[in-house]
């Protein structure tokens, strides 16, 4: 019997130790004096659908403190959705201290959009600068200018949620060097004055439909690139000279047919001045079997070609010993 006093106090001890773990008292306590009026229950509840009390109720004292007036149910449906509350409540107060129109709809709209919204807060009052790559476009004259811009930017709040972002801005600013470079007569225009391209691409609004505000747009760098007209005139003869090889090849080849051809006729034609050759002796056999030709006649023919053959022959040494000569 003595052990039942032991063993009841034991027991309220672990109830009095289950109900502080559970119930956040001295969080209440906290946000008592800190001017939040939040009752018991509703931090019960807060465990009750597993919200972290501490991750509502100590974002909810700073903007008691910098003087924002924020439902506590605002802050933890925002939470429940996935927000990120306490840089919520930071972006806020920023806002508030500098004097930028930011609504808690809005705010946490951008938050759960994927987008800091404190930092797009911080960029609003202090500008932020994007410095572009290496762009490289050609002048008129065929000459490679290479740029690189550095584009001052300011948060627009209003166009935050939908709108377009750092990616954007760069191609924009990108394509207006382009076109800027591309409509001068000559690079050394563009050398001479690389502010005019600032200016252009300023004057362009590209800042349309994008979540900031260009501000300035400075060319930091120009660079003389390569002589693409002349590398494209080069290509061109190039292309030209094969084109031209490959007609002259094609005409090659087609004498080259016409000459086998032409032998291949010559062939013919000797095929057939042979077989005419091969017909005289039995022309001539037939002349003296019949009695139009005699053996005088006949004899006298061999000799006249005879005769022929040696002059023939006589004429081509002659010229031969000439060409020796």
């Amino acid at each position: 019997m003595p052990y039942l006093p032991i063993g009841f106090a034991l027991i309220i001890i672990i109830l009095v130790m289950l109900f502080f773990s559970f119930v956040p008292v001295g969080l209440w306590i906290t946000a008592f004096f800190s001017g939040v009026k939040i009752s018991m229950s509703t931090l019960i509840g807060m465990r009750l659908r597993r919200v972290s009390p501490s991750r509502i109720v100590n974002p909810m004292i700073k903007a008691t403190k910098a003087g924002l007036i924020i439902r506590i149910n605002e802050l933890e449906a925002h939470y429940l959705a996935g927000g990120n509350v306490n840089t919520l409540v930071d972006a806020l107060i920023a806002a508030q201290r500098a004097n930028i129109p930011l609504e808690f709809e809005r705010a946490a709209a951008i938050d759960l959009a994927g987008r800091n919204v404190l930092e797009a807060v911080q960029v609003s009052v202090n500008p932020k600068v994007i410095e572009t790559p290496q762009i490289a476009a050609v002048a008129k004259d065929g000459i490679e200018v290479i740029a690189k811009a550095r584009v001052t930017v300011r948060a627009n709040i209003e166009r935050l949620v939908g709108g377009a972002g750092e990616e954007t801005i760069i191609a924009r600013v990108g394509e207006g060097i382009v076109t800027t470079v591309g409509s001068s007569n000559s690079h050394k225009d563009v050398l001479e004055n690389p502010d005019s391209i600032s200016k252009t691409v300023l004057n362009k609004g590209l800042d349309s439909g994008t979540a900031f505000e260009i501000l300035s747009i400075d060319i930091a760098d120009v660079d003389v690139g390569r002589n693409i007209g002349a590398k494209l005139l080069m290509e061109q003869a190039e292309a030209d000279k094969r084109i031209a090889e490959a007609k002259a090849e094609e005409r090659r080849a087609m004498a080259v047919a016409k000459e086998q051809e032409m032998k291949a006729d010559v062939q013919a034609m000797r095929a057939k001045v042979v077989e005419a050759e091969a017909e005289v002796p039995l022309a001539l056999a037939s002349a003296l079997k019949t009695g139009n030709l005699g053996v005088m006649d006949y004899y006298n023919m061999r000799n006249i070609l005879a005769d022929t053959d040696m002059r023939t022959s006589i004429s081509k040494i002659a010229e031969d010993d000439k060409k020796q000569k």
